[in-house]
């Protein structure tokens, strides 16, 4: 059964840096994209980072651009998230998906989820 578990999740203040981790098991990087999204509370799903895990190219939302690295340790089935120059905006439930097969940044076309980890940024 195909598993996604993210880590890394933390509190911290603006300006700050942290790495989210996604392990995923009994997974193999067979499908096209795999991607990071985030949820704060009453809004919508947003893709904040995808990757094509074949062609190894990478899709990032505008408010993240510069800011945030996804990559890839394929040795590891690990995918991650590296965020730097942390904003209170940037405040929500980090949700790793795979599965992907276009629209990189549309959660609508993710078929696998993880539980999420939680990042909140205080100014």
């Amino acid at each position: 059964q195909v598993q996604l578990v993210e880590s890394g999740g933390s509190s911290l203040q603006t300006g700050g840096s942290l790495r989210l981790s996604c392990a995923a098991s009994g997974y193999t990087y067979s499908t096209y994209l795999m991607g990071w999204f985030r949820q704060a509370p009453g809004k919508e799903r947003e893709g904040v980072a995808a990757r094509n895990t074949v062609g190894g190219g990478t899709y990032y939302a505008d408010s993240v651009k510069g800011r945030f690295t996804i990559s890839q340790d394929n040795a590891k089935n690990t995918l991650y998230l590296q965020m730097n120059s942390l904003k209170p905006e940037d405040t929500a439930m980090y949700y790793c998906a795979a599965g992907g097969i276009s629209y990189p940044l549309n959660a609508l076309g993710y078929n696998t989820w993880g539980q999420g980890t939680q990042v909140t940024v205080s100014s």
